[in-house]
């Protein structure tokens, strides 16, 4: 997944920074809700019964968002478009980690550190000399 972002217009909420949409910041914060509330780790079927719960627009929630505050508002959002949109790039960005062993998904601490590794490598590229391009 690609993350781009705007350095003057950084948004306070890093999932604005992760996902282009409202519906999808709604969606992922939702799913990392319901993963914390599970001890951050959930198995498959748990997974595969939130995203059911989205797609039949079962799931009802209270929004923070100013026009919905204090409502409760029920939650759609197509199944296969969760695991293409959200779970799947969630994984990639290392957000989630998936266990094929006991078979679980897991809030997982390995964004943070991936995003330290890329500001290293950009710290040693700007470090190193110029490289010499023959004309």
């Amino acid at each position: 997944m690609v993350l781009l972002f705007d350095q003057f217009n950084l948004p306070e909420d890093i999932y604005e920074v992760m996902f282009a949409t409202k519906q999808q910041v709604i969606v992922a914060k939702l799913l990392v809700r319901h993963m914390k509330e599970n001890r951050g780790e959930i198995g498959k079927t748990e997974m595969s019964m939130f995203a059911t719960q989205l797609h039949d627009g079962e799931l009802i929630t209270v929004l923070d968002e100013p026009e919905y505050r204090g409502k409760k508002v029920k939650i759609s959002y197509n199944k296969r478009q969760f695991y293409d949109r959200i779970l799947t790039p969630m994984k990639s960005m290392g957000i989630i980690d998936y266990d094929l062993y006991k078979k679980t998904y897991s809030l997982s601490e390995k964004f943070n550190k991936n995003m330290m590794r890329i500001g290293l490598m950009w710290l040693q590229e700007l470090r190193r000399p110029p490289l010499d391009v023959k004309k």
